[in-house]
């Protein structure tokens, strides 16, 4: 569990520079995949990253439904990061509980962001969740 954790923040930072730069960077993917942990987290890193990139436009139209008066464009990288991660994980990676993913994102921004991220973030993938589980 301690390397899933240690895998979820390589991979929010790979999120994190894909939004500030705009593209994916290899280099830095190398790099995180390089770190010392088994290779299922490895793979973890990749895929993920890999699918939010994939799924960008979908991930933030998702984020955007629920994020009444913000843009996508509007809202804090530190917290997109986290919201992408999450929503990709709750829709693309079965093997992960739905609430596991909005935990981690939570606890990824009370981390990162500011001291008022975690609820609003945990607010938006609640409503998230409550659509995933409704269909």
């Amino acid at each position: 569990m301690q390397y899933r954790k240690k895998a979820r923040d390589s991979v929010y930072k790979l999120v994190f520079e894909y939004l500030f730069l705009g593209r994916e960077n290899p280099r830095t993917l190398a790099i995180m995949t390089a770190v010392d942990m088994p290779g299922s987290e490895s793979e973890y890193i990749t895929a993920v990253y890999r699918g939010v990139i994939e799924h960008a436009d979908e991930l933030k139209e998702t984020v955007s439904k629920y994020a009444v008066n913000f843009k996508s464009d509007r809202i804090f990288l530190a917290d997109m990061a986290a919201m992408l991660i999450a929503v990709y994980e709750m829709k693309y990676m079965d093997d992960i509980p739905l609430g596991v993913s909005i935990s981690e994102a939570v606890e990824l921004v009370k981390t990162y962001s500011t001291e008022k991220s975690y609820s609003y973030v945990n607010g938006i993938l609640s409503s998230v969740y409550k659509e995933l589980t409704a269909q």
